[in-house]
């Protein structure tokens, strides 16, 4: 069986989707202070290999890292978002989430910072 062509209500259904995915996005930006220190290391970040000249390899590795880190923020205020919309009693039993996602990104923020100061470091030895 042949698949069904596309109509305009399935480009609609996907422009829909960006336009709900840049609201997100615009929402995680404007409503946590964490996502504004990340982002602003991130522009950090990018300064300082736009500085020390890194090859393409090293701005590859330097994007996911940002990238990962900037993406586990935006999962975690998800979760936090989730959160505040529940009652007092549920909250009691799943506060322990809101601290695995804040795990979750204080791990990625930590190998994210190791992996840059490696790539930095041996741009400044090499």
């Amino acid at each position: 069986m042949l698949p069904e062509p596309k109509t305009e209500q399935s480009r609609r259904l996907w422009r829909t989707k960006f336009v709900a995915a840049f609201r997100g996005l615009r929402l995680g930006i404007k409503g946590h202070s964490s996502f504004f220190v990340h982002f602003f290391m991130s522009a950090l970040v990018l300064a300082t290999a736009t500085v020390l000249k890194c090859e393409l390899w090293q701005w590859c590795v330097l994007l996911i890292c940002i990238s990962s880190v900037l993406g586990a923020e935006l999962f975690n205020s998800a979760i936090e978002t989730l959160f505040r919309g529940l009652d007092d009693e549920i909250k009691q039993h799943t506060w322990p989430a809101l601290d695995v996602a804040a795990g979750a990104v204080l791990l990625i923020s930590l190998f994210a910072a190791m992996i840059g100061g490696m790539i930095f470091t041996s741009r400044l030895l090499g």
